[in-house]
C-alpha cells in the first residue's frame, strides 16, 4: 500500500505545480494588470508605475509566479482590488457557505442514486426500472437553475416552509444559527443534487448490472442468499469502483459549479465570490479562487483512486 500512494501523492503534487502554472500563465496572457484595474484609465505613468513597484509588477514573470505558490504554501496571499482584504480571508469565508452547501448536495445524490440504481437493476425490464430510468432522463435534462426557482416558487413562494434566498449566518451573532443555515441550504442542495443524483443512478443501474451477470452472484444466490443479501454484500462493493469514479467528479463539480445556484439563492459562497470578482475585474480573486478550485478537483481525484485500492487491492498490487 505504501508504494502505492507515494505514487499517488507524487502524481497529485505534480499536477498541481503544473495547474498553478496553467492558471497563473492564463491570466498573466489577459490585457491589462492589477495597477491599471486599480487606478483607471486616467492614471498618470508615474502613479502607475509606482503602483506596479508596490504590487511587484515590475518584476519578471517567473519572479511573481515563485512569490504567488510560495504564498500560498504559507497561507499569505495577495490584497484584492476591490476588497481591499487578502484572498485566502475572503476564499476562507465564502467556503463556510459552499462546502456545507456541496456536501449536503453530494449526501442527497449518493443516497438517491444508490436507492434508485439499486431498485432499477433488481427490477430490470420491469416496469420499476423503466420509472427509474425515465424520471432519471427527465432529472438530466432538467436545468439545475431552472428548478431552483421552481423550488421557490413552491416552497417559498406558496408554501412558505423556506426563505427565498439569503443566507443567516452560522451563529447568534450573525443572526442566525446552526439550524437556520442549514435551513437555508436545504433547497439549494436539492436543486444540485438533481442532475447529479440522475447521473449516478443511471452509472450504479449500469455497473450492478454488470456484476450481476457474474459467477460469484450465482454461486452467492445458490448458497441460499436471497437476492437483496447478494445484492448488498457482494453486488454493490463490486459495482462501486465506477459509482466513485463519477460520485468524485461530481463532488468536484458541486463544489465548482455553484456560480448560478448561489446567485439564484443569493448565496454568499465561492460560487457568488467568482461571479462578483469577474464583474469587477478583480483578477487576484479570480486567480486564487480558480487555483483552489483545481486544487479540489485533484484532491478529490487523489482521494477516489486511495478508495479503489480500498475497495479492490488487486489495484495496489498491480
Amino acid at each position: 500500500m505504501a508504494p502505492f500512494l507515494l505514487k499517488r501523492v507524487l502524481a497529485l503534487l505534480l499536477t498541481l505545480l503544473v495547474a498553478s502554472a496553467l492558471v497563473f500563465a492564463v491570466l498573466e496572457l489577459l490585457p491589462g494588470n492589477a495597477a491599471e484595474l486599480m487606478l483607471g484609465d486616467s492614471a498618470t505613468p508615474e502613479s502607475l508605475a509606482a503602483l506596479q513597484a508596490k504590487l511587484g509588477l515590475d518584476q519578471p514573470a517567473w519572479q511573481r509566479y515563485g512569490r504567488w505558490v510560495g504564498g500560498l504554501l504559507q497561507g499569505d496571499t495577495a490584497l484584492s482590488t476591490s476588497y481591499d482584504t487578502p484572498t485566502a480571508e475572503l476564499i476562507t469565508e465564502r467556503l463556510q457557505v459552499t462546502l456545507p452547501l456541496a456536501v449536503m448536495a453530494m449526501a442527497l445524490t449518493v443516497v438517491l442514486a444508490l436507492a434508485l440504481g439499486l431498485y432499477a437493476a433488481s427490477r430490470h425490464n420491469r416496469l420499476g426500472d423503466v420509472g427509474v430510468m425515465a424520471a432519471s432522463q427527465l432529472g438530466i435534462a432538467m436545468p439545475n437553475f431552472w428548478f431552483a426557482i421552481l423550488l421557490i416558487l413552491v416552497f417559498a413562494v406558496h408554501l412558505q416552509w423556506f426563505s427565498a434566498g439569503g443566507f443567516p449566518g452560522w451563529t447568534a451573532d450573525d443572526g442566525g444559527g446552526i439550524l437556520d443555515g442549514l435551513k437555508a441550504l436545504v433547497l439549494p442542495a436539492i436543486s444540485l443534487a438533481l442532475v447529479q443524483a440522475a447521473i449516478l443512478a443511471r452509472v450504479t443501474r449500469s455497473a450492478v448490472l454488470e456484476v450481476l451477470r457474474e459467477d460469484f452472484v450465482r454461486t452467492a444466490r445458490a448458497k441460499g442468499l436471497s437476492k437483496r443479501q447478494a445484492l448488498l454484500r457482494h453486488v454493490l462493493r463490486n459495482a462501486m469502483i465506477p459509482v466513485l469514479t463519477v460520485a468524485g467528479l461530481q463532488f468536484a463539480n458541486l463544489i465548482t459549479g455553484t456560480i448560478v445556484v448561489e446567485n439564484v439563492f443569493v448565496l454568499p459562497g465561492i460560487g457568488r465570490l467568482v461571479f462578483q470578482a469577474i464583474s469587477n475585474r478583480d483578477l487576484i480573486v479570480v486567480r486564487d479562487v480558480v487555483m483552489l478550485l483545481a486544487a479540489v478537483v485533484v484532491v478529490v481525484n487523489f482521494v477516489v483512486d486511495v478508495l479503489y485500492a480500498l475497495i479492490d487491492p488487486r489495484l495496489r498490487h498491480g
